[in-house]
């Protein structure tokens, strides 16, 4: 683990209780990071932490419940990752979650309210408590996971797409924030956004045998492709838009 691409790292990844968070653990512990999770639900977080800790061979994974729906507790986590462990590398965002409707006019603003919150208010809270932490470590990264459909919104994905759209204009200021801090030596800190249709996993595939997932992204494909940003310039990647799908 130590001679990996990304020994000495040490990178917090948002919303790691779920498939993709489980697949992105794993994938940095195997590349030599030290790894930081989060999840508000204990149980799928420490099942979550376990898998990589075993599935690794023991690496540095660790996880703490937080809830990132508040300021302070998510300031905290991110003061106390750098605190324990000197340094923080990189911020993986995964919290998702989707809600749609059949016709644009059958939209209930009550999901936009649900997705307000869990797409647009967790990457508020998330960059603005560890950008400074970020902008200190010579490869910082603040990865987004996003959906093509902020590009191109379906008249049934109305809230959800307008989410999504408005999360990466977040992490796009965050991205102009690293730009102006590294002078005219341009950025050594990065903040990108990662496209995906939609994303798929072996338990979804079990379920559905028959279906072809078109388009989707296979959760340790993004794992593969969150572990490569570290390995491009910061330069190259700030305030980009890498897609992982077709292009809407």
């Amino acid at each position: 683990m130590g001679n990996g691409a990304l020994s000495g790292a040490v990178i917090a990844v948002a919303g790691a209780g779920g498939p993709a968070g489980r697949a992105t653990l794993l994938r940095l512990a195997e590349a030599g990071a030290t790894v930081v999770g989060a999840d508000n639900d204990p149980e799928r977080l420490s099942e979550a932490v376990d898998a990589a800790r075993y599935a690794s061979g023991g690496a540095a994974v660790t996880g703490d419940t937080v809830d990132l729906l508040d300021l302070q507790s998510t300031q905290e986590w991110a003061a106390h990752i750098e605190k324990d462990f000197g340094r923080v590398d990189g911020l993986v965002h995964l919290v998702g979650g989707w809600r749609g409707s059949e016709t644009f006019t059958k939209t209930s603003l009550d999901d936009w309210d649900f997705l307000e919150l869990l797409l647009i208010r967790t990457v508020q809270h998330t960059s603005l408590a560890f950008h400074e932490a970020l902008q200190r470590s010579e490869r910082g990264r603040y990865l987004l996971i996003s959906a093509a459909g902020a590009s191109k919104p379906t008249a049934g994905n109305a809230a959800y797409a307008a989410a999504k759209a408005a999360a990466e204009a977040w992490t796009l200021a965050m991205a102009d924030y690293f730009r102006k801090a590294g002078g005219p030596g341009g950025p050594t800190s990065a903040a990108a956004i990662l496209v995906v249709k939609a994303l798929v996993h072996d338990a979804m595939r079990a379920e559905r045998p028959n279906a072809k997932f078109a388009g989707f992204t296979d959760v340790k494909d993004l794992a593969e492709a969150i572990e490569r940003v570290w390995s491009k310039p910061a330069a190259e990647v700030n305030g980009n838009r890498l897609w992982l799908t077709e292009k809407p």
